[in-house]
């Protein structure tokens, strides 16, 4: 089977570079199988979206070498969505943020380090005159994901560990899980290269995936980059962006030399795209590792 593969950034602000390396690693792999490969704007969270934000993306990446045969703008495509959400056994839900947190104390919440769970209150009737999400019914079974990198299984009793659903805000957002999975299959998508904190959530598009009646690609989740206090880098904690390294006059082989020894690869000051593949290809079959 041909691979597919894309990366899907949030356009919320300027792409640091854990998002670049996820973009490498995510490019290497599609490109490492002669497979194709897309770039997805994921922009539903439209309070959030930054405008520049598409075309800086889009200059990084082409500064890195990393080209796409496709792209797709996810506010392009709600009426999917929309089609999709009408597939499933859903019900309206009228609880406020503060009252889902007191339904989940007073039902004794989640076992210690867990996700919460919303109890289902809404499941039997929710308040009128209210702007009200909607919710999946999830059914009740075990859902199992295969990490492909890690070669891990993890699994999750969906009306225990994950609960029932939002896959639309009551402000008419379509949930991220909804969009990921209906965009991945009409793409066709074969192979996800996202970052490990992902992992938790793959699961439960497996059974999005499922219950739609969609194909399931294969997951590669990667170990995320830290600063220096062992946290994951993030926009809103002010990682420094790969436009200021552009703009700066750096060098594209040093950077991505940078985002590969992150990696533990032992690699000279500069590389090339073609020196990096090799690599992706010894990850593959399982002579390299991915450290963090």
């Amino acid at each position: 089977m041909s691979v597919v593969g894309r990366f899907a950034p949030s356009p919320t602000g300027a792409m640091h570079l854990g998002n670049a390396r996820t973009a490498l690693l995510a490019w290497l792999h599609s490109r490492a199988q002669g497979g194709r490969h897309f770039l997805r704007f994921e922009d539903l969270d439209t309070g959030r979206v930054r405008p520049w934000a598409f075309e800086t993306t889009r200059l990084d990446l082409a500064w890195l070498g990393l080209d796409w045969d496709e792209e797709v703008i996810q506010s392009s495509r709600l009426p999917l969505y929309e089609a999709a959400l009408a597939r499933l056994d859903t019900y309206p839900c009228t609880c406020t943020r503060k009252e889902v947190q007191a339904a989940i104390q007073a039902s004794a919440g989640a076992p210690h380090g867990a996700e919460p769970v919303y109890p289902g209150t809404c499941r039997a009737g929710h308040m009128l005159g209210r702007p009200a999400a909607v919710r999946w019914r999830v059914p009740g079974k075990v859902v199992c994901a295969q990490d492909e990198l890690s070669q891990t299984t993890l699994c999750q009793d969906l009306p225990t560990e994950v609960g029932d659903l939002a896959l639309r805000r009551n402000d008419g957002v379509f949930a991220y899980h909804l969009a990921v999975v209906v965009d991945d299959a009409e793409q066709g998508v074969t192979d996800v290269v996202r970052g490990a904190d992902l992992l938790g959530a793959t699961p439960r598009q497996v059974a999005l995936q499922g219950a739609l009646g969609l194909p399931t690609p294969r997951y590669w989740h990667v170990p995320l980059l830290l600063d220096f206090r062992g946290e994951r880098l993030a926009k809103r904690g002010g990682a420094s962006p790969v436009q200021a390294l552009r703009e700066g006059g750096d060098s594209p082989g040093r950077v991505r030399a940078e985002l590969a020894r992150s990696l533990g690869w032992a690699v000279p000051p500069e590389v090339s795209l073609d020196d990096l593949l090799p690599l992706w290809h010894a990850v593959l079959e399982g002579h390299l590792s991915l450290t963090t």
